[in-house]
């Protein structure tokens, strides 16, 4: 299947061993690149849950949030910290010395100081298995998201694919009477100044004009790059550096082309490329 890299997943659960909230959010980036945050009583757990996620996930930026309340069985005792909070107590007190005006102390932050209230592990496997059911289930529900969304990427960039083959087909009608126009153009020149060419020389002409403006081969490799595309997209799986490959290559051949372009429809058209393969460059990037 496509997967975007673009998703975010929640999931909330309770018990007799607390209560906790995974968030895990992804978005776009050139390779995996992870972030967990856990709070530091379930550090033990850090190396599980990214193997699950490098398992599971191979490209894209994400990132983890773990939110946990202990309950009265989570096998994690409270603890104070009392010499460290007799010290930032002290701290407070020349704080206030010096600033007498100072607010009075705020508890809840105190005990938000780092190591001030410590956890004390007792049987935490309950625990530790319940939050990581939870993660497990939470990242099942983001990676449903990035499949649903990758699906609509893929339509989105079938149907943009099957206007760039139009324009290309078009192309390739219009190329031949740009010839006929041009030497339409330089007969008539030749009449209003009374000139006259040998149809050697007019032949010479011809050919020389015609190869300065051919785009058979750029049309040949954005069909060819586009059904390319097209392929990929159908078999799916980790496409997204190889769909961004063949777009800077599509972009190149219509870069080439309009710089040849001597016709006002040719040069629209690949204008017109040039649009399409831009919006799909965008939405390519967000594919894994």
């Amino acid at each position: 299947m496509i997967q975007s890299m673009t998703a975010y997943a929640r999931q909330s659960d309770q018990g007799a061993w607390g209560m906790a909230t995974w968030e895990i959010r992804s978005v776009n980036h050139r390779y995996l690149d992870c972030s967990i945050k856990i709070p530091e009583a379930l550090r033990q757990i850090e190396t599980t849950i990214r193997q699950t996620l490098q398992q599971k996930i191979h490209r894209g930026r994400v990132e983890c949030n773990l939110k946990y309340q202990p309950g009265e069985k989570c096998g994690l005792n409270l603890t104070l910290n009392q010499p460290l909070l007799k010290k930032l107590l002290s701290v407070v007190a020349e704080i206030k010395q010096v600033v007498p005006d100072s607010n009075n102390i705020d508890l809840m932050k105190i005990l938000s100081w780092p190591q001030v209230v410590q956890f004390v592990e007792e049987d935490t496997e309950f625990t530790l298995q319940a939050i990581q059911s939870l993660f497990l289930k939470t990242l099942a529900d983001l990676e449903a998201t990035r499949i649903r969304e990758g699906a609509e990427l893929k339509n989105f960039l079938m149907d943009k694919l099957s206007i760039v083959l139009q324009l290309t087909k078009k192309a390739e009608q219009r190329a031949p009477q740009i010839l006929v126009n041009q030497k339409t153009k330089l007969l008539s020149r030749l009449a209003e100044i009374k000139g006259e060419l040998d149809n050697t020389r007019l032949e010479q002409e011809m050919v020389f004009f015609a190869q300065r403006i051919d785009i058979t081969e750029e049309l040949d490799r954005l069909t060819t790059h586009a059904k390319e595309m097209q392929r990929i997209l159908t078999n799916g799986g980790n496409v997204g550096k190889r769909l961004d490959f063949l777009l800077q290559e599509l972009n190149r051949e219509a870069n080439t082309m309009a710089a040849k372009s001597v016709d006002n429809e040719i040069t629209g058209i690949a204008v017109e490329l040039k649009v399409y393969l831009e919006q799909m460059r965008e939405q390519v990037q967000n594919i894994v």
